[in-house]
């Protein structure tokens, strides 16, 4: 059997891999291959998946951007996924998590492989479940040990990168939320789905249960374990509760037996949080999980602005990541309302595209200031096109620009002849 990543670097080896992701960063292989000895640095990369680029993420690294996409029985239409697939990379995501779970979901997630070499996430137990339904005339709670793990070996056939799997939803945990109480309990699909079959069978949670069986396939492919948080807060009451807590202390345990069978791990985080309890969440997660690398949804900093919570998610995420989150998930404008459109990809790529970068010039991230001092100059110069270069949404800059012609002065109308940097450049000249 091949060495996975995390087993070559502890070796004091550098592969391919590494050498293509510190070129990638701006970094040397050695600071990538002892990251990803020690923990705190993975590299996401299927063996399977030919056409795809190794994503690094971790300590010391650019904030990553993760895009969510994926049918649901309400909306079937592949071309739709795969076109916000294109749009979620020309925007600058990372990675796409394949979320289906409708409609031709094993079509939807090759094609989208196939279309870009942007590093892929999913959850398989969404495919189990959906298989279950769909080929055995099953319920979910139908579903056998081997139908769960049937999924996971699927998508790593197909050359998933990353899985989220839910290994921390267990029934002590279920037990600790009932008696503290939440409004919303548990708000993710994977955690929902999981304690409706431990509830109905009146078992554990088998991918806690069987953790071992999970990293031997997950060894086989090198796939990255993203152990998953169900107990999520679902809005800013539940956040930091004790069944986050409680599950954040499992999955830190569940890292350890994972990196000691030689298994990259990362770790999934909140949801909603407030303000004030989000550097605490960071704080946990490295201290419990032994550094590994964070990938957070948001966190949303209020729950009353639908249609807006692509910005709740960047202020959250900017906060959050300039803590020593690691990966931002997206969140778009149509959040808690419907399936997001193309649009709505673009603009929730970009919003947490900006808290990434904002977060990284807070870190000191190599070459992030670099990036705006370079824009500074460009504008004490008014040079347009060195602007709309630099712009993380150079279409949208340009669009702006185009609809509001200017006169022979070269500035915007904003000030028109009265440009501070004109004026400026006039003075300092005298």
């Amino acid at each position: 059997m091949h060495m996975t990543q995390l087993e070559y670097a502890r070796r004091g080896l550098i592969t391919e891999k590494m050498q293509i992701a510190a070129a990638a960063e701006g970094v040397s292989p050695e600071f990538i291959r002892d990251g990803i000895a020690a923990g705190n640095i993975v590299i996401c990369h299927n063996i399977k998946h030919t056409n795809g680029t190794p994503l690094a993420v971790g300590a010391g690294l650019r904030t990553k951007v993760n895009a969510n996409i994926g049918s649901s029985s309400d909306d079937t239409d592949m071309e739709k996924e795969l076109e916000k697939a294109r749009i979620a990379v020309k925007y600058g995501a990372d990675a796409i998590m394949d979320l289906s779970t409708g409609g031709p979901v094993d079509e939807i997630r090759k094609a989208i492989i196939a279309e870009t070499s942007a590093c892929i996430g999913s959850v398989p137990l969404y495919q189990a479940a959906l298989d279950a339904v769909r080929n055995k005339n099953k319920a979910i709670v139908d579903m056998t040990v081997d139908d769960i793990f049937a999924g996971i070996i699927k998508h790593a056939e197909d050359g998933v990168d990353f899985i989220t799997v839910h290994c921390g939803v267990t029934r002590g945990t279920v037990e600790r939320m009932k008696n503290e109480g939440r409004i919303m309990d548990v708000v993710s699909r994977g955690g929902a789905f999981t304690i409706e079959w431990m509830s109905y069978n009146n078992k554990e949670n088998p991918l806690f249960e069987h953790f071992d069986k999970l990293l031997e396939i997950t060894k086989e492919y090198d796939m990255t374990i993203s152990l998953g948080d169900g107990f999520r807060p679902g809005c800013l009451a539940d956040a930091t509760d004790r069944a986050q807590i409680h599950e954040l202390i499992l999955l830190g345990e569940l890292t350890q037996r994972a990196q000691e069978a030689g298994v990259q791990v990362m770790i999934e985080g909140p949801g909603h949080v407030p303000l004030n309890q989000i550097q605490t969440n960071i704080q946990l997660q490295k201290r419990l999980c032994h550094g590994a690398p964070f990938y957070v949804l948001g966190p949303l900093v209020t729950d009353i602005a639908p249609g807006y919570d692509h910005i709740t998610c960047a202020i959250g995420g900017a906060i959050a990541a300039a803590a020593g989150a690691d990966f931002l998930c997206y969140v778009t404008p149509s959040e808690h309302l419907c399936l997001p459109n193309v649009q709505d990809v673009r603009d929730g790529v970009i919003a947490t595209r900006i808290a990434a970068h904002a977060a990284d010039i807070a870190k000191g991230v190599k070459g992030a200031m670099a990036k705006d001092i370079a824009m500074a100059k460009c504008r004490k110069k008014l040079d347009w096109e060195g602007q709309f270069a630099l712009a993380m949404d150079p279409d949208k800059a340009r669009e702006y620009r185009a609809n509001s012609p200017v006169s022979d002065h070269g500035a915007c109308t904003m000030c028109g002849e009265f440009c501070a940097y004109k004026l400026m450049d006039d003075a300092m000249k005298r």
